[in-house]
């Protein structure tokens, strides 16, 4: 199978169900933010993550995958119907993977900085990137129709990767960066 078709090169894409959208269609720009999302988790389990959070994350990217099916074949008819879902259970999912990692992590009572060890300020970037798919899919959600378990996901996909960033820290013995309104202000 080739890479490239060609068929993209005037502006337009087909969805799923032969549906040609412009290529900053808010339904594109949702899938592309989506992709994104996947590709900065990515970047960040390159940095040498605790493993059970390595297998968190990707666990994560392949859910990303159905996010992105849901939202390039929103007519589930015919051959779409086979396409995997997505649902509440994935969305609890998430929130274990929340409290579990919480439990090794002290109580947050700051605001933090993105940063710390490098595989932390990855994962704020990424946290940074899903939270730009959440708005997308919003945007999409207020001119067609959208699953609503998609925006639910990415809102909790976010919140882990925040936590995730903190268990990133944590684990190596790095302390979170917290913010002082006191320094920001010299």
């Amino acid at each position: 199978m080739k890479v490239y078709t060609r068929k993209g090169d005037s502006g337009q894409t087909t969805i799923w169900g032969g549906r040609r959208l412009s290529k900053d269609h808010a339904r594109m720009e949702a899938i592309g933010a989506v992709d994104e999302a996947n590709a900065a988790i990515g970047a960040a389990t390159a940095l040498n993550l605790p493993a059970e959070l390595d297998n968190v994350l990707r666990h994560a990217q392949g859910r990303l995958f159905i996010v992105g099916s849901e939202l390039m074949a929103p007519d589930r008819t015919g051959s779409g119907s086979a396409l995997p879902r997505l649902d509440e259970g994935d969305v609890a999912e998430v929130e274990a993977a929340i409290d579990t990692l919480e439990l090794e992590l002290p109580e947050l009572r700051n605001f933090l900085l993105p940063g710390g060890s490098a595989a932390a300020a990855a994962l704020h970037v990424a946290r940074g990137v899903c939270r730009r798919a959440e708005r997308r899919v919003t945007s999409l959600g207020r001119v067609e129709d959208v699953v609503p378990v998609v925006p639910a996901y990415l809102n909790r996909l976010a919140d882990l990767l925040f936590v995730a960033a903190r268990y990133a820290n944590h684990a190596i013995g790095t302390a979170d960066v917290v913010w002082s309104a006191e320094a920001s202000r010299s």
